[in-house]
């Protein structure tokens, strides 16, 4: 293969101008020849600049309000012909085609104008057709042309001429072709997720997905899993994705999981008052609302003192100075929240491996999206679980129904189980999580376990009682025995939310009217796995 390539003649065509006539000045600096379509070459010779119309080297205008421009043998050619094959030299004497040994092209702005939410008919316009085209072809010829598509990539190339007498290594174009062909594929996935779901189809025949690389990780879950990276879809949602970080080492892979685990939790309860949610291990080990933001973290750190060691501490709201100071009592890797004031971040910045994530507004727990997991030979999607339970969804099976401020509990610890995972139970009580079992094979486990870390708490706070007593459990899939629900009245609970469903629907609620619980069914479960 051809290693050294001078670069003498670039075609130029971006819908992102930024860098543009710095880089068309630089070119031509160097003696490079620019071509060029419509506003490019309009922004290029804005700046003074002599640039060749693309029309002028085809014999055809732009037509059709621009969709047909460069797709002719005449640019196709010059990206395409191999210079060592003797054939395609012949050919491109014989047409009068000269080579091309840059391109420098982006795409129309697709994600942008679907993420705007544009009618139909103009994101369709949004679709690129000669960007794509143009770009495989020079990519798949780098042994010959090289190819930028990222305006990041402006600087190394002039680097690349620089260090090379104005010609480009065959390693270079190289990388430029991976990042061409990569962004082609990002895009066709863009252009096909969208249709697929404006057709709702939930399972395509294929389905892409896409990511630009956010971060690196220093490695994945465990240290000898050394190749780890964090690729973002694009999304503008609230997120650890779109957060910006003020302070800290790296975030990891794990804490990227965790912070979204616990922001995610933390969006999805009553977005009326100040909450806090402790995550630890992806799952909530602490959770309550409150007045304050900063009452809201001392209830949640109490639900599980010893687990928020070293946790993940989400917010709804803004952060003071004085919650800032209580979070930071303890060891914790990572606080995300919508905003921090001055006061916070300088109480933060006092704990230099602390992150400290802001993400500008609160993600909508109703929007609809897709998750995705990988297993041994593909992977699984499907729509997010967006169901939120009302008052009025509810169905009281038991002679006693809930008191409104059971009621309440009962609410908040269903909205919590949805983000513990399976099997989960939840106790709370006044608006804060008490005790949570979580991830057991056995739901009757999980039942105890929550019982015990709220017995554990009752002996840390120095309470003569359990919280559990007086407490709401809610349970995220039915009780397929009585067994589950009566550990949960043995640890002092005295209602239970569940969706119901079991086979044994009538034995359990016969053992719950025998212990004196008030229990609905929410007809709909949450397992998270």
């Amino acid at each position: 293969m051809t290693n050294s390539v001078p670069v003498r003649r670039a075609l130029l065509s971006v819908s992102d101008k930024d860098g543009l006539k710095d880089l068309g000045r630089k070119l031509a600096e160097r003696g490079v020849e620019l071509l060029s379509t419509g506003g490019t070459a309009a922004e290029l010779r804005s700046a003074g600049l002599s640039v060749v119309d693309v029309s002028d080297v085809t014999g055809f205008p732009e037509m059709m309000d621009g969709r047909v421009k460069t797709l002719h043998p005449k640019i196709h050619g010059a990206l395409l012909a191999l210079r060592g094959d003797a054939g395609h030299m012949a050919s491109m004497e014989a047409h009068g085609i000269t080579p091309i040994n840059l391109l420098v092209a982006n795409l129309y702005p697709f994600e942008a104008t679907v993420a705007k939410g544009a009618a139909p008919d103009e994101v369709v316009e949004y679709i690129d057709i000669g960007g794509p085209a143009m770009i495989r072809a020079a990519a798949k010829n780098h042994e010959y042309v090289a190819c930028v598509v990222d305006v990041e990539d402006y600087g190394d190339l002039l680097a690349e001429l620089d260090l090379n007498r104005g010609a480009t290594t065959l390693e270079f174009r190289r990388r430029l072709a991976l990042e061409a062909f990569s962004r082609t594929a990002a895009y066709d996935a863009a252009v096909s997720g969208w249709m697929a779901a404006g057709l709702e189809d939930a399972a395509p025949r294929r389905r892409v997905f896409a990511g630009d690389l956010s971060r690196e990780a220093r490695y994945g879950e465990n240290p000898h899993q050394r190749r780890a990276a964090f690729y973002s879809d694009g999304g503008r949602r609230p997120s650890a994705a779109t957060a910006r970080q003020w302070q800290g080492k790296p975030l990891s892979h794990n804490n990227i999981a965790d912070a979204d685990a616990a922001f995610e939790c933390v969006a999805d309860l009553d977005p009326a008052k100040p909450a806090c949610v402790i995550v630890k291990h992806a799952n909530p080990c602490g959770a309550a609302a409150r007045d304050t933001a900063l009452e809201a973290y001392r209830a949640a750190f109490d639900c599980d003192r010893t687990s928020a060691f070293g946790g993940i501490v989400a917010f709804n709201r803004p952060l003071d100075g004085q919650t800032a100071e209580a979070v930071t009592e303890i060891f914790t890797e990572v606080v995300i929240a919508p905003q921090a004031d001055d006061d916070a971040k300088a109480e933060f910045a006092r704990k230099k491996n602390l992150r400290l994530l802001t993400t500008g507004a609160m993600p909508d727990p109703e929007a609809p999206g897709l998750q995705i997991k990988s297993v041994s030979g593909g992977f699984l999607a499907q729509e997010k679980d967006t169901v939120r339970i009302g008052a009025g969804d509810l169905k009281v099976v038991t002679k006693r129904a809930p008191t409104d401020s059971e009621l309440r509990d009962l609410l908040f610890a269903w909205r919590v189980a949805k983000h513990v995972k399976s099997n989960a139970i939840v106790h709370a009580k006044d608006g804060a999580t008490v005790g949570i079992g979580a991830g057991q094979m056995s739901r009757v486990d999980s039942c105890r376990i929550a019982a015990l870390k709220a017995r554990d708490m009752a002996e840390t706070l120095g309470l003569g009682d359990s919280p559990a007593a007086g407490s709401a459990v809610a349970s995220d899939a039915f009780f397929p025995f009585p067994d589950g629900l009566l550990a949960a009245a043995d640890s002092g609970a005295a209602a239970v939310i569940q969706p119901g469903g079991s086979m044994r629907d009538d034995e359990v609620v016969a053992a719950a009217d025998g212990a004196g619980l008030a229990m609905v069914f929410t007809g709909t479960r949450h397992f998270r796995h």
